[in-house]
């Protein structure tokens, strides 16, 4: 595991999470081999009953935001409850590639 994403999960510690997972897809992305730019999180958490999306990104969004202000650029928060977690079979799309930065030509 990165430092970047030994960090994360240190720190997302805090939400006694069922479930987690940290995966770095900064290879997804134009940027210099073996970056700890771009980061999604699968966070399963009883701490996320009764709280909508929006909170539960604001409480991830808060516990990182050193890692925010400093070296991670993006993070695609996936927040769960344990229910929803089950109810989705432990499934969480894949992200896609990325389109921009030169990754593909763009049009004159």
């Amino acid at each position: 595991m990165t430092v970047v994403a030994q960090s994360i999960e240190q720190k997302l510690a805090a939400l006694a999470p069922a479930h987690l997972e940290i995966l770095n897809e900064s290879h997804m992305h134009s940027v210099p081999p073996n970056s700890e730019t771009h980061f999604k999180v699968v966070v399963v958490s009883d701490r996320f009953d009764g709280q909508n999306r929006v909170a539960r990104h604001q409480s991830v969004n808060r516990i990182l935001a050193d890692e925010l202000a400093g070296p991670v650029h993006a993070l695609s928060i996936q927040a769960f409850t344990p229910a929803e977690w089950q109810a989705r079979g432990g499934y969480v799309p894949e992200s896609p590639q990325c389109l921009g930065g030169g990754k593909v030509d763009q049009p004159d």
